[in-house]
């Protein structure tokens, strides 16, 4: 036995049973050890961003880490984004990043790079394995720094040395230090908060698609404050039957109005509310200045017990049919082709308790009214900002819930970004169906500039933002990467379409010109 096969084992044993793989040389005694445990589910992707995304996705669905398996400084550089992006959604994950041997180190080899400093810059927890012997206290050490304190990214760096070196035994991951939690004080003071009118609970984590959003409904009912969640959250329930929750806006200035005049803004779960980016002229935190702003519970600490310590000093009001999104399916839509009215149909179309993974970007917006009205689902946000999210989320989420239809809703320019996740999509014959929204640029981009004030636009900015000359052709694409496409430039089609990959099992790929 070697170093390689005590860590496997260790993962094994601490309960992970997934790995998103991209391997290189410095890897392939770990590849080796994968190879005689078929019970670890290896899942390749073709880019790195993928394999961390699906990651990502995974664990926001499950609850459960996966492991990922990454390349030297460079391969954990391509997954760089999607660790971001997972960091922000406070996604446990556990990276198994491959170095070159120890002693090979003080040569300057072609792939030799910062491997602490990559991972440090990203992940809450490094640590280098130097010692054959600890490989698998240091594997069961990285399970728990990523179960700890909610989910957060975990990175061991494994030298080849210690892989192939001779070692015995296996470990098992203790469970996480337990969650801190406020105090009886600040639990009485956020109490007294909410009971000003207008106050307003701001809630993230699971309150957001557990029974726990019933618990904080019907103690903001009691208080008379208002509940609301932030526009960027990594897993929300949305639909008929969800708990009202009021999300708050992309725009700062939407979100000035929102929050004006709030006496109280108090904290659970999240952090406090700011601008997607400063503007000219525009404050950087959408909370009214006057706005008393208490820090409850951060995303780390224990936000169940602080939820029950909160309503047992608020008390619980009963909760009745208002409470809930009704059921209130949109009429499938004819003529021509908007994106509001696709998001109309994919509402009506769209089976209960699906999984939306939304990357629609500037789309986004115009989709929620029709999809607010759909059957209850899950609904997947790119917490981080990093585009490429969507795809390699999708694939994830879609391991996790094999039995949940998977949509994803993707602009065209993001999606170009891990559009190898298609691959992985048919190889696994994951049920995901992707709506792409060609609308031939980074529009998103174009909505930005006039944020800033920015009014004319020349050449350089076009070819800057504009995704043509020569045109993307997503159906080619996903021909290309063994999945079923269709283009559609109408409702009819759209709706024909989408119907068609509701009722089968599978990777579909729609693309929307619009």
């Amino acid at each position: 036995m070697n170093g390689a096969e005590t860590l496997v084992k260790t993962l094994l044993a601490s309960g992970v049973r997934v790995c998103f793989a991209n391997p290189g040389t410095s890897e392939m005694h770990f590849v080796a050890a994968l190879d005689r445990h078929p019970d670890m589910r290896c899942i390749l992707s073709l880019f790195e961003g993928g394999v961390s995304g699906a990651a990502d996705g995974y664990f926001r669905m499950s609850g459960e880490l996966a492991a990922t398996l990454l390349h030297l400084a460079p391969g954990f550089g391509n997954a760089f984004a999607n660790l971001h992006n997972a960091r922000k959604a406070q996604s446990g994950v556990v990276n198994i990043m491959g170095d070159h041997a120890d002693y090979h180190l003080r040569f300057e080899a072609p792939l030799k790079g910062d491997t602490v400093g990559i991972s440090q810059s990203v992940s809450h927890w490094t640590r280098v394995c130097s010692e054959p012997g600890r490989v698998a206290s240091d594997g069961a050490d990285a399970v728990q720094a990523a179960r700890a304190k909610n989910g957060q990214i975990a990175t061991l760096i494994l030298p080849a040395n210690m892989a192939w070196d001779a070692a015995e035994g296996h470990a098992t991951a203790p469970p996480p230090p337990p969650l801190q939690r406020p105090s009886d004080a600040e639990i009485a003071a956020a109490a007294r908060a909410l009971r000003l009118p207008g106050a307003v609970f701001l809630v993230d984590g699971p309150v957001l698609w557990s029974d726990l959003g019933l618990l904080a409904r019907r103690m903001t009912k009691a208080a008379g404050a208002r509940l609301m969640q932030p526009f960027f959250a990594a897993r929300f329930r949305r639909g008929a039957g969800a708990v009202k929750i009021e999300r708050m806006a992309y725009r700062i200035e939407d979100n000035l109005t929102l929050l004006q005049g709030a006496p109280a803004l108090v904290l659970c779960g999240t952090t406090r509310p700011a601008g997607f980016f400063a503007y000219p002229g525009k404050p950087s935190t959408p909370d009214d200045p006057d706005t008393r702003l208490i820090d409850l519970c951060t995303r780390e600490m224990d936000i169940e017990w602080t939820l029950r310590a909160l309503a047992a000093e608020l008390g619980e009001s009963e909760l009745d049919e208002g409470d809930f999104v009704p059921l209130d399916l949109p009429a499938l839509p004819e003529g021509a082709l908007t994106v509001a009215k696709v998001g109309e149909a994919v509402a009506t179309l769209m089976p209960e308790n699906a999984v939306v993974v939304d990357e629609g970007i500037s789309a986004s917006y115009h989709l929620a009214p029709g999809l607010k009205r759909a059957r209850g689902h899950d609904v997947l946000t790119i917490t981080g900002g990093s585009i490429g999210f969507g795809l390699p989320n999708a694939v994830g989420a879609a391991v996790a819930c094999p039995d949940r239809k998977v949509v994803v809703l993707e602009g065209d320019g993001s999606g170009m970004y891990t559009l190898q996740s298609l691959w992985t999509m048919a190889r696994e014959g994951l049920d995901v169906t992707v709506v792409i929204f060609a609308n031939r640029g980074y529009q998103i981009l174009r909505d930005e500039l006039a944020a800033v004030g920015v009014r004319d636009v020349g050449r350089n900015i076009a070819r800057m933002f504009d995704v043509e000359q020569p045109t993307l052709d997503w159906v080619a694409l996903a021909r290309g990467h063994g999945v079923d496409a269709v283009r559609v430039a109408d409702m009819a089609g759209f709706i024909a379409a989408f119907a068609e990959a509701m009722a089968q099992k599978g990777p579909r790929l729609i693309e929307v010109v619009c």
